[in-house]
């Protein structure tokens, strides 16, 4: 009996591997497929390789790299404006599945809502604007640098930009062309405020014994006037002055100095 029992699990199990073979989109799929590979689901081998799972080369069949958001597998155009032109042939050499997945029923999206950067090579990380469109505002159009210089992967905003190693804004500064009058933004001056013309900025200095006042950022890094004291008084006596960041102070203390 102990033989008879044996073999009839044995065979048993041959039938079911021999069903799941023949027919794995009833014996072993996990589910629906989404309405774009609807008439996939009878043939599971389109997309996998018989006991090795999905295979990239069995998508790229279909979806061409070169073609992906600018054709359809079926050979016609994209219309869709809200379809972005994909950066997949940087992609080459990573697995479709890492970003696409199935089998979650049919009107769900195929696609993980996260994308890592990660799985761009080098090259093609450092290439944003390959994907992104560039931004047109004056400050945009005068950058050359890599992007990755201000933004992270992980979204545009926030930028990590650090105007305080520079200076420290308060409620008055609102736009970059106060200060910044070339379109590259690498110059500056201060005096296109109504405050610092050129005269009272003179005579203000000079008042006070200092001859050297043209360079404004030797001594001002914020709206603190005893700070840029400080650093006049240091940098006369030789010392480089270490401004030491603190703009809600130095903002709370130019909104009382306003009152005064």
């Amino acid at each position: 009996m102990k033989g008879l029992a044996k073999w009839v699990v044995i065979l048993n199990l041959a039938a079911l591997a021999v069903l799941a073979f023949v027919y794995p989109h009833l014996m072993v799929s996990p589910g629906k497929l989404a309405d774009g590979h609807r008439e996939l689901t009878r043939d599971c081998f389109a997309c996998h390789a018989p006991m090795l799972g999905p295979s990239s080369s069995r998508c790229t069949g279909c979806h061409a790299v070169k073609d992906i958001g600018i054709l359809t597998t079926k050979g016609a155009p994209i219309t869709d404006k809200k379809t972005k032109v994909a950066f997949h042939q940087g992609l080459m050499k990573s697995a479709c599945v890492e970003c696409h997945t199935e089998h979650l029923g049919i009107g769900v999206r195929h696609v993980k809502p996260r994308f890592s950067h990660q799985l761009l090579d080098a090259t093609t990380q450092r290439d944003c604007v390959g994907c992104h469109a560039k931004p047109g505002d004056d400050l945009h159009k005068s950058v050359n640098a890599n992007c990755g210089a201000c933004h992270g992967t992980g979204g545009w905003k926030p930028a990590t930009f650090d105007h305080n190693k520079f200076f420290v804004f308060d409620d008055h500064h609102g736009r970059c062309t106060t200060c910044h009058r070339t379109a590259d933004f690498k110059q500056y001056t201060c005096y296109f405020c109504h405050e610092h013309t050129p005269a009272k900025v003179r005579a203000e200095h000079l008042e006070e014994g200092i001859q050297d006042f043209e360079k404004c950022v030797d001594c001002h890094r914020s709206a603190d006037e005893d700070e840029a004291k400080r650093a006049w008084r240091s940098l006369r006596s030789g010392t480089p002055y270490l401004f030491a960041p603190q703009p809600e102070f130095r903002r709370e203390k130019k909104r009382r100095d306003d009152d005064d």
